[in-house]
């Protein structure tokens, strides 16, 4: 598979079936995430890898409503950083912007692996911080769910994420997101 299939197979599946987690899979995941271009290379994410049953239960107690479909995956990524391991280049803030390159990288390697990688914003930070041991320096940014996809609906889903497994969601129109030379001018 090749970046582009990659692009294009890269779905945010609810159904979800466990999967192994071995330290190959880990090694492979993060070596592919470590590789992601930076402000002057200063790689600012952290991640926590969660597969132990009694943690990742802890975790799940954190996620927000609407989110108990990640509760069949049998690993968890926590994405962190701070402000204070990037660039600061004026009042521009390059830590969030580069930890999302890496998780964007990281997402990739695992479709190309046949595995969906679902990154979620519903949960209780401060909670979840407090779980996994995360100075309050950092910022948890985001939990990448990581597992097989199952044909089989899974059963906590709502109408809404039902139809979002069923059918890609629409993307903006490249009119919307696209604009040629400067703000407003935008593609036929």
């Amino acid at each position: 598979m090749n970046v582009k299939e990659a692009i294009n197979e890269r779905r945010a599946y609810r159904s979800l079936k466990k999967i192994s987690v071995s330290k190959e899979l880990l090694y492979d995941l993060f070596s592919c995430a470590e590789l992601a271009p930076s402000c002057f290379n200063n790689q600012p994410w952290r991640y926590i890898a969660v597969f132990d049953p009694e943690t990742l239960e802890k975790v799940f107690s954190s996620f927000s409503k609407g989110n108990e479909w990640a509760f069949e995956s049998s690993l968890v990524i926590a994405v962190c950083s701070k402000k204070e391991d990037d660039c600061v280049i004026k009042n521009r803030q390059y830590f969030l912007f580069d930890t999302g390159i890496s998780v964007g990288f990281l997402i990739l390697r695992a479709t190309e692996l046949g595995l969906v990688a679902h990154p979620i914003a519903g949960f209780d930070e401060e909670k979840a911080k407090d779980i996994l041991a995360i100075p309050n320096e950092f910022t948890l940014i985001s939990f990448v769910i990581i597992g097989k996809r199952s044909e089989k609906l899974n059963p906590v889903l709502s109408p809404k994420q039902i139809e979002a497994e069923n059918k890609r969601p629409e993307r903006l129109a490249l009119g919307t997101i696209l604009h040629l030379n400067k703000y407003g001018q935008q593609i036929n």
